[in-house]
């Protein structure tokens, strides 16, 4: 999917993409980063600098026995790698170079395998690397393929990926030897297909066939004979999640969706060929995790955007009592050989930590730490859970932020990427410094966003592109209705879908904004559609239609925000990273050169090394520093 851009987050082609400053004439665009005086730092309202260094704890997984716990974050301005006790202590960090962008403990608990691009190209390597830190050997160098790690197999002898390495355009399924490097493909595939977990006792892989942004096909490959059992294959498609096999492979949980509004808890039997559902509440049920004896079952239930944990004794069939989390978003990770549960939670006042409870004994400990950069994270609000009616009548949902004190605030609508994703009460670092700078904030879930069922994940689809936005203009509707804001002072701010978003409203409804900003966005569809990256090609067709149709074709090509670039009557700020493989960077050129053309104010920053987002924390802290400076002067916020 276009990547769920979270502005709180450090959130192929086989055509050439832009790759540096020289590839755009306009030199005063190029950021040119510069010292930022001390003083920012300082005061009783806090610059946006400072929430910007407040860094979570972003990917994590515990060692085989539960004793180690590896996570990622950004505290040394990169995504780096760090090793805690999972007793706590004092974190070590494992990785310095360019930054990582996803790891897995081998199954020995020996060596660490991470995986890196290059500034965001999304092009990843993989390297072994020694628990301690201490040792590392390349296994995959960076080349011109994507690639997406699935498992070990062979009891850890070798990794199973997916790889556009063949013809740069389809996913097959590659084996890699550990040892020695050597590499076959044990499948090839045609646009998306992903190894998931290795069937224990078994050289079966689960392989999934990309069939939209929020649904999948599931099949069985063997590894040996490149054999495909299908497994589900639905006449309306479904997504199959949180694949977790029982220890001798007869079977499997997952989260699915199949034939329901909402993905339920089940189990799939490998002999009968029978799903079964064991959880159907009218919430998503979500990160399904299985202790590796096969006795602790645990999941999640995203209920308006928190999590909810829930844990079963499956020898007993007894629940068990769930410890005191703090409230947000979580996230679970079992040590594959110990019942021990990492839990990650990020929530208004808590960026991301990582909690370890140990299920036999009971035991909580608070294992890794975000840094809150001074900041008393007591003092984050936490946002209302709001319902309203778009103007056919379809029920939308959003994350209202309400500064404290303010009476007829300005307002900034916030919209997700995806567009298969959702708004949740995460630790939002923009939306808290405008809070503090008296701007409301209305975190939009749109229709075509996750959490809400399966018929309004898709209510967006195809010909329907277009209502999403309409939903945009009908939340600036509610808001003046409401009387909480100052409705003659509006914001949008999105990106990657949520920048196509805020392209296509600024100029699809010119007079309701004061201001726009627009993170990698979308402007002309179909050159989008012809240039992304294998993997959204392959998600592609079914959300929004095969762009070799002639009637696709014309369709997007009438709908593309370029159309309406010089009807954008409101200052927009763009931001894009020139290596970005998912929309590529002339979408915001041709904008910006639109907008520009016909008059309007359009403020561009194009990063020459970053990708799909700003991944940077010194590229952070000079865009946000420059978005926060623009939302005063256009707001009209006094500085001080």
């Amino acid at each position: 999917m276009r990547l769920a851009f979270f502005l709180s987050a450090l959130a192929v082609s086989v055509l050439p993409v832009a790759s540096g400053a020289e590839d755009w004439p306009y030199e005063q665009d190029i950021p040119k980063l510069e010292a930022l005086p001390p003083d920012l730092l300082n005061g009783e309202s806090p610059d946006i600098v400072r929430f910007l260094k407040v860094r979570g704890i972003s990917g994590f997984e515990l060692s085989p026995d539960g004793e180690n716990l590896l996570f990622q974050t950004s505290v040394t301005g990169e995504p780096q790698l760090w090793s805690v006790s999972a007793t706590g202590g004092w974190p070590i960090q494992l990785t310095f170079g360019s930054g990582i962008t996803s790891f897995h403990w081998t199954p020995d608990g020996r060596h660490i395998l991470y995986a890196g691009d290059t500034n965001g190209d999304e092009r990843e390597g993989y390297t072994l690397l020694s628990a301690d830190g201490r040792r590392e050997r390349l296994l995959l160098g960076n080349s011109d393929a994507f690639r997406a790690f699935g498992d070990f197999a062979a009891d850890g002898e070798a990794i199973v990926y997916a790889s556009t390495e063949r013809n740069g355009r389809d996913f097959d399924v590659w084996v890699t030897a550990v040892e020695d490097g050597k590499s076959r493909v044990a499948y090839e595939g045609h646009f998306g297909f992903f190894p998931g977990a290795v069937r224990p006792g078994h050289d079966h892989v689960i392989l999934s066939e990309t069939r939209g942004e929020d649904g999948n096909n599931l099949h069985l490959l063997d590894l040996k004979s490149g054999a495909v059992t299908e497994l589900f294959k639905p006449e309306i498609s479904s997504a199959y999640q949180s694949i977790n096999w029982v220890s001798d492979g007869s079977g499997f949980y997952l989260s699915t969706n199949d034939g329901r509004e909402f993905s339920g808890l089940a189990f799939y039997d490998m002999a009968s060929r029978e799903l079964k559902f064991i959880e159907t509440p009218d919430v998503d049920i979500e990160h399904v995790q299985l202790s590796f004896d096969d006795r602790y079952l645990v999941w999640l239930t995203n209920d308006g955007g928190y999590s909810t944990l829930h844990a079963r004794d499956l020898k007993t069939g007894q629940g068990l009592s769930i410890p005191d989390l703090p409230k947000g978003v979580f996230a679970l990770d079992f040590a594959s050989a110990s019942p021990v549960l990492a839990i990650q939670v990020s929530g208004p006042q808590m960026p991301g930590d990582v909690f370890v409870w140990n299920l036999q004994s009971g035991g909580l400990v608070h294992a890794a730490k975000s840094t809150s950069a001074g900041i008393d994270m007591t003092s984050m609000a936490v946002p209302q859970s709001v319902y309203f009616d778009a103007r056919d009548g379809e029920r939308l949902h959003g994350l209202f932020y309400e500064p404290e004190g303010a009476v007829a605030p300005p307002v900034m609508i916030f919209v997700h990427g995806g567009p298969t994703s959702q708004a949740r009460p995460r630790f939002n670092a923009v939306a808290q410094y405008l809070l503090g700078r008296g701007v409301a904030v209305l975190d939009l879930n749109f229709r075509g966003s996750t959490g809400f069922g399966k018929r309004f994940a898709r209510l967006d689809n195809k010909r329907l592109r277009t209502d999403s936005v309409r939903d945009v203009a009908d939340a600036v509707a509610w808001l003046k209705q409401s009387g909480k804001v100052d409705g003659a002072r509006v914001g949008l701010m999105g990106g990657s879908y949520g920048g196509y978003l805020t392209n296509a409203a600024l100029g699809s409804y010119p007079d309701l904004f004061t201001l726009g900003v627009s993170f990698v966005g979308v402007s002309d569809w179909v050159r989008a559609l012809e240039t992304a990256s294998p993997a959204l090609k392959a998600s592609d067709r079914e959300e929004y239609g095969d762009i070799e149709d002639p009637d696709d074709r014309a369709f997007f090509a009438s709908i593309s925000p370029i159309n309406n670039a010089h009807k954008i009557k409101a200052p927009i700020m763009v931001l894009h990273g020139a290596n970005d493989p998912r929309d590529p960077v002339a979408e915001s050129d041709h904008l910006v050169e639109a907008i520009r053309k016909s008059g309007g104010e359009a403020i561009y920053l194009r990063f020459p090394d970053e990708g799909h987002g700003i991944r940077k924390l010194a590229n952070r802290v000079h865009a946000y520093h420059k978005i926060a400076a623009f939302l005063e002067e256009h707001f009209e916020i006094s500085k001080d």
